[in-house]
């Protein structure tokens, strides 16, 4: 018998942070605990995503919904069947992880049979701006190793230019979140080509996505707002080069290392991202970023705050979670 605690939080952000689709000053994410009868407590945490119809009302509600089922014997097996991919599933999900783990005296990435999480390096963004403002942000981190820049179509190589001009070194990932048009496509990546970008991810609306199998692009394209669950590889693989996993759209870890999977069988390289949330968010995602081409966790470092037991990262290098925090 499990039961169940979920809960709603605020987060607020280090800044206004913009994407092509809106500004944010605040994080909402929805906290699961799942305790056994031993006391053995897991949790989890998820970020509801307008994109994708979610609200903090709706999630929570999806979750109340599985506190009988828990407390007749669902398991993170029969999970997978019980709900459907989304946040909702991704935070117990996830806090399923935390309780085995805990249980069974082990670390998560253990029971899963993976090496320790323990020094992935992730990129560091900077939300969407003017060319001069997002440049005075790369000026502050041009030592990092990987930046990924925000942008909407409008004046994106004079940033990636201004930014390239102060900050040569980084590795640079750009991700429109679906803000170009499919005229754009071709000439922004010849040019973000020459700028030695390494990766576009998301160029146009999921929509209008199948225009990208017969364009050329130099710099590989990456799936996210197209990119859900292991069930999308096969249309992906004749349109993209690299799919995003995101906890929060395949439903958790447990969907999160299927997709990883599946992708990898499709010969698409696999970048691991995630929404703006605490280190408990990070956690489990680490686990499927182990391998991963390209790492993008930086959630809590564009918060004002985090967790206590807090996931420390360094010059974009991340330690293995903590045991008071997750897994």
């Amino acid at each position: 018998m499990i039961t169940l605690e979920v809960r709603g939080e605020t987060w607020p952000l280090a800044g206004e942070f913009r994407i092509s689709r809106d500004a944010k000053t605040e994080s909402h994410v929805v906290v699961v605990e799942l305790t056994a009868e031993d006391g053995t407590r897991g949790w989890g945490e998820c970020l509801p995503y307008p994109r994708y119809g979610e609200s903090i009302e709706s999630v929570v509600g999806q979750i109340e919904a599985m506190r009988a089922p828990l407390a007749d014997g669902l398991d993170r097996a029969g999970l997978q069947s019980a709900m459907a991919p989304g946040a909702a599933r991704n935070a117990v999900d996830c806090a399923f992880w935390d309780l085995e783990a805990k249980r069974a005296g082990r670390r998560a990435w253990e029971l899963a049979g993976l090496a320790s999480p323990d020094g992935l390096v992730s990129a560091f963004t900077l939300g969407l701006d003017t060319p001069e403002a997002m440049a005075a942000q790369a000026a502050a981190c041009r030592d990092l190793p990987v930046l990924k820049l925000k942008l909407d179509g409008g004046q994106d190589i004079a940033r990636v230019r201004a930014i390239r001009d102060v900050a040569p070194g980084p590795k640079i990932i750009v991700d429109a979140n679906e803000g170009w048009r499919p005229d754009q496509v071709v000439g922004l990546s010849c040019a973000l080509a020459e700028l030695d970008v390494s990766l576009i991810e998301q160029p146009l609306p999921a929509a209008d996505d199948a225009a990208l199998a017969t364009m050329t692009h130099p710099v590989p394209i990456c799936a996210d707002e197209s990119c859900h669950t292991a069930d999308d590889v096969a249309v992906l693989a004749g349109r993209y080069d690299v799919v995003n996993v995101k906890l929060d759209k395949t439903g958790g870890l447990t969907g999160a290392l299927a997709l990883a999977a599946a992708a990898r069988g499709a010969g698409l390289e696999v970048m691991v991202g995630c929404m703006i949330g605490t280190s408990l968010a990070m956690a489990p995602a680490m686990l499927a970023a182990i391998d991963a081409r390209f790492v993008d966790l930086d959630g809590p470092l564009l918060m004002a705050k985090d967790r206590d037991a807090a996931i420390e990262t360094r010059d974009s290098v991340m330690s293995a979670p903590p045991r008071a925090l997750w897994g």
